[in-house]
């Protein structure tokens, strides 16, 4: 056991944000700590919650449950507009201001590196590197990819998704088995779903207010209020050294992230072969190796 986890809850506005540390029993000098930022949006920490392996290279890895899901307040009765980027940067910026934090990593998953991304435009004081994994540029773009990679499904699998949906019926069990062909292929190829990842899904779906308002009822049938988000044009404000990691198969397909490559000035990208939406589940000691390896050479430099 090099590290230990603990939770704790700290306020936001008249709410709670949940938040889990990992820390490690012997620290790196120097090791700035890794904050993650999950996905859905609402998805929770749990499937991205094996990151925090990271800690066994000597630094504190962060995770906490966005406004809304998992752990922290869940507001259901909020209206739709309430749900927006500002709000999850600024309880991103509490969160920082809370926890004391003077610099650190930043590594965000799917909707978490959109925000990842939202975040480091705002060129925070401390911001030492950003990663945004398995994430789009903007929404059309990636509603564009899905239809791109639906378009490959068995014809079967096609016609019963846009039966479904042109009727309404998506919550009809032959939707969800067709729904399924998608994630196995571009979500999550390991079956059954890892347990972290399950978990994830099961608390979406018992309180879904956040993903359901902003993306919509599932990965490829975007029609909440993200589904015009872009942040192309303003990729010019990041300063922060950028990697861009995706998978070979990923539903975030190479034509929604390569923006970030070209707009964030030194961006560099890593795809992982035979990997899928949550490479950090299907490929984890090679997913570690490659951030640990970015975030080292991205560190404070402490005093000698």
């Amino acid at each position: 056991m090099h590290h230990v986890s603990t939770s704790t809850t700290i306020p936001f506005r008249e709410w709670k944000t949940w938040v889990r540390l990992t820390e490690p029993e012997q620290p790196l000098e120097g090791a700035l700590p890794l904050i993650v930022l999950h996905g859905g949006p609402g998805m929770a920490h749990n499937y991205v919650r094996n990151i925090g392996e990271l800690a066994s290279t000597g630094r504190t890895v962060i995770h906490y449950d966005q406004l809304g899901c998992g752990n922290s307040t869940h507001l259901p009765d909020a209206p739709a507009e309430f749900w927006n980027p500002q709000l999850f940067v600024d309880e991103f910026l509490n969160l920082v201001e809370q926890l004391g934090l003077t610099e650190y990593h930043l590594l965000g998953q799917s909707w978490g590196g959109m925000l990842a991304a939202e975040i480091a435009t705002r060129r925070p004081a401390g911001l030492a590197s950003v990663m945004i994994c398995n994430s789009p540029a903007s929404m059309q773009l990636w509603a564009d990819g899905a239809r791109a990679l639906r378009a490959q499904l068995p014809a079967d699998v096609q016609d019963a998704l846009t039966r479904h949906e042109e009727a309404g019926s998506i919550l009809d069990p032959e939707y969800l088995r067709a729904a399924d062909v998608f994630y196995q292929r571009h979500v999550c190829m390991i079956t059954p779903n890892p347990v972290d990842f399950q978990e994830s899904v099961d608390q979406m779906e018992a309180e879904p207010t956040v993903y359901h308002t902003m993306n919509g009822p599932n990965e490829f049938h975007v029609i909440g209020s993200m589904r015009s988000w872009s942040i192309i044009d303003r990729l010019g404000a990041i300063s922060a050294p950028t990697l861009v990691v995706a998978g070979e198969h990923d539903e975030a397909t190479p034509e929604t992230w390569q923006p970030f490559v070209d707009g964030i000035t030194g961006a560099t990208s890593h795809i992982f072969p035979n990997a899928s939406h949550c490479v950090h589940l299907e490929h984890p000691a090679e997913f570690r190796a490659v951030i640990a390896e970015f975030i080292a050479s991205h560190d404070g430099h402490p005093a000698t």
